[in-house]
């Protein structure tokens, strides 16, 4: 089977590995890709968004089945794309259509159908410019910390958690009145602050059936104990150990079956991934967000962990047969420790040679802002450069894998968190 894959993230080249492996995969294509999709597939020089390049692509490649991985493409209707076209809507396609993306693409939408669907999430209320007043009213009336949250996609910086009425007032005013984030903040939601534990579990979903797969948590700062600005993402661990089977039973009695009957009952065939942010309050699962797609670096440690043909269960997704398909998990941790450009999230440097050195056993080298340099070099591309995963029997091994792994990743004023992971040890009795 021809395959693509659209994305030139962590998360694609995770995919792209993954699916590499399978000897159920002819050949696999990558669009736009990176330096590290390039040694496992052809990258196509395509933009996410460009649907006509892509359908071009599709039939000149003989492609039988598209991956999607980021969630522009999907907000904007890729799938609605593929199935309007009599040319390709034959073709596999794994990810929602813009109806079922929106549970990522509005977070308006997404907190009205909790509600509606009784899925438990922090209370909250939405504003637009012209109840500017009445949101900056309402603000007065809350406790602090207080949430607000872009409606729309705001590539990850769209969310403010303030911690003065003040600060809540004059975010409010910044993304309402002066269009911070452009047209993602057109509307506000102003929402509850929970305190908590954050982690999320992954929903693949063919439209009438589900499979869970394994549960991650990411670390979204970038100063080493939480601390500093929002970035979209500094590494993740596999599997959480405060995620206990009792609480995964909640998530999935209490979350994703009323998320997917919900789904359902709005007419909406949801055919893809359902990432479910989730807040541990004393034991007691709480929906933040959804997103239509993996999540990035959590994929890196999700993928690793899954021993099932991703092809067939890819295909399974695709067709709607996924009760005939067998997820097996490995038991082993995972965690993915990122190396970032200088000065990121804010303004970094592009171009940078890099060293990068051969992985280990039981270490993975992930790809996210890289190109293909001359004479087989590899530059630097991004903010997040590289994600280097370690797996081994205990978390705190798995730690260490990824933390030598990332140390020997050389590029000029490279940077990276060294408590990866190190805040869950407390919930093991590891002796190491």
């Amino acid at each position: 089977m021809n395959i693509l894959i659209i994305g030139s993230g962590g998360r694609e080249h995770a995919f792209a590995w993954k699916i590499s492996q399978s000897k159920n995969c002819t050949q696999l294509f990558v669009a736009p890709g990176n330096a590290g999709t390039a040694t496992l597939a052809t990258n196509l020089p395509i933009a996410v968004s460009d649907f006509a390049g892509i359908a071009q692509a599709v039939k000149e490649h003989s492609i039988e089945m598209v991956i999607v991985g980021p969630e522009d493409p999907l907000v904007k209707g890729i799938v609605d794309f593929f199935k309007k076209d009599k040319s390709l809507k034959k073709i596999k396609i794994v990810g929602p259509d813009a109806a079922g993306a929106q549970l990522e693409g509005s977070k308006d939408f997404s907190k009205n159908f909790m509600q509606k669907y009784g899925i438990p999430t922090a209370a909250s209320q939405t504003f637009t410019k012209d109840t500017l007043a009445e949101g900056l009213a309402y603000l007065e009336k809350q406790s602090l910390p207080i949430v607000l949250k872009a409606d729309g996609l705001a590539a990850g910086k769209g969310v403010i958690i303030a911690e003065s009425l003040k600060e809540a007032q004059q975010s409010l005013h910044e993304m309402l009145a002066e269009a911070k984030f452009g047209d993602a903040s057109s509307k506000v939601l102003i929402e509850q602050y929970l305190s908590g534990i954050e982690l999320s579990v992954f929903v693949l979903s063919d439209g009438k059936n589900y499979k869970i797969l394994p549960e991650a948590k990411d670390y979204k700062r970038i100063g080493e104990g939480d601390k500093g600005l929002n970035t979209g993402g500094m590494g993740a661990v596999s599997p959480v150990p405060f995620a206990d089977e009792a609480f995964l039973q909640k998530v999935e009695e209490r979350v994703v079956k009323p998320t997917l009957t919900g789904l359902q009952a709005e007419g909406i065939k949801y055919v893809g991934f359902i990432f479910v942010g989730l807040m541990n309050v004393n034991g007691e699962p709480y929906v933040i967000e959804y997103n239509a797609r993996m999540g990035d670096p959590e994929t890196e440690v999700v993928l690793p962990r899954i021993k099932t043909d991703m092809v067939k269960l890819m295909k399974a997704t695709a067709e709607g047969k996924l009760d005939k398909i067998k997820l097996s998990l490995s038991p082993k941790a995972a965690i993915a420790t990122v190396v970032v450009a200088k000065g990121y999230p804010e303004d970094y440097r592009k171009g940078d040679l890099m060293q990068i050195p051969e992985a280990e056993k039981d270490t993975i080298i992930f790809h996210a802002g890289t190109k293909p340099g001359d004479d087989n070099s590899v530059l630097t591309n991004g903010g997040r450069v590289i994600v280097s995963v370690g797996m081994a029997r205990t978390l705190n091994s798995a730690r260490q894998k990824s933390q030598r792994l990332a140390k020997n990743i050389i590029f000029d004023g490279r940077y990276y968190r060294k408590d990866i992971g190190k805040d869950l040890l407390k919930f093991l009795k590891e002796e190491e």
